[in-house]
């Protein structure tokens, strides 16, 4: 939850054309990753969260590549706490699965 709400911050600072584009979407991807974990702990069975981390593999993912490109676009934008953030997270979900296998 605290890349989603550093997402925020940073994207709080995005123009206003990146309303409906690349701010939207990366908002989407930053609550969708721990939605996804809560969701699949919240099945009560190791499968179901199992399943669950990796789905939120895949908006974390998404994510750090959008952070990349808004890196890249708007340089004056700092996404440098939501990124370590969500590279650790990336590594616990790693870990994660790694233990429940």
């Amino acid at each position: 939850m605290q890349v989603a709400r550093e997402v925020y911050k940073a994207t709080g600072h995005l123009p206003r054309e990146e309303d409906f584009g690349l701010k939207s979407q990366m908002r989407r991807c930053a609550v969708s990753v721990p939605s996804n974990i809560a969701e699949g702990k919240k099945r009560g069975s190791k499968a179901d969260y199992v399943k669950f981390l990796r789905i939120a593999g895949g908006p974390a993912a998404e994510l750090e590549t959008q952070m990349l490109l808004a890196g890249e676009f708007y340089p004056d934008v700092d996404f440098t706490k939501a990124t370590v953030l969500l590279l650790e997270v990336q590594k616990m979900l790693t870990s994660m699965l790694g233990k429940l296998k």
